[in-house]
């Protein structure tokens, strides 16, 4: 599944163009559930298009199923679903807040998170919604 998914994010750009309408969902951090109640809000996949922020492991209890359930979600409707990388999105980051050890803890070994984490690498930084609305994780440099 990283796989497929892999290889539809290689060929976006690094800033993803999206049409409105589009829900927009911020840091889920593993809450499962929580984000099965935004699809019955927002409305289910392919009918709605999803915009999603990053920050989708880690803290929770169900990093692992949350981003699977994304980036399935991605490989079979890749037009409709947009994920933008966020802090946690990083191998430094699930080291300390409970992604790596949540891996191990359910599957016996490093694999499944190095498969994930490989995939973040490949995640856009951003979106432009209609040419208007500049969509990021957690803002600009002060340095820009």
């Amino acid at each position: 599944l990283c796989s497929l998914c892999r290889d539809i994010l290689i060929e976006e750009d690094n800033i993803q163009r999206v049409e409105s309408p589009v829900v927009i969902c911020g840091d889920i951090h593993g809450q499962f559930y929580d984000l099965m109640e935004l699809f019955k809000v927002g409305g289910e996949c392919p009918e709605t298009n999803y915009l999603f922020l990053g920050d989708y492991v880690d803290r929770g209890f169900y990093s692992v199923e949350t981003l699977l359930l994304l980036i399935a979600l991605k490989v079979r409707y890749p037009d409709r679903i947009t994920l933008i990388r966020g802090n946690h999105e990083s191998r430094q980051i699930t080291q300390v807040y409970g992604f790596y050890d949540e891996c191990v803890r359910k599957f016996g070994n490093v694999n499944v998170w190095r498969c994930c984490t490989d995939l973040f690498d490949y995640m856009a930084l951003s979106a432009i919604i209609d040419n208007k609305v500049f969509a990021v994780h957690g803002g600009l440099s002060p340095a820009l």
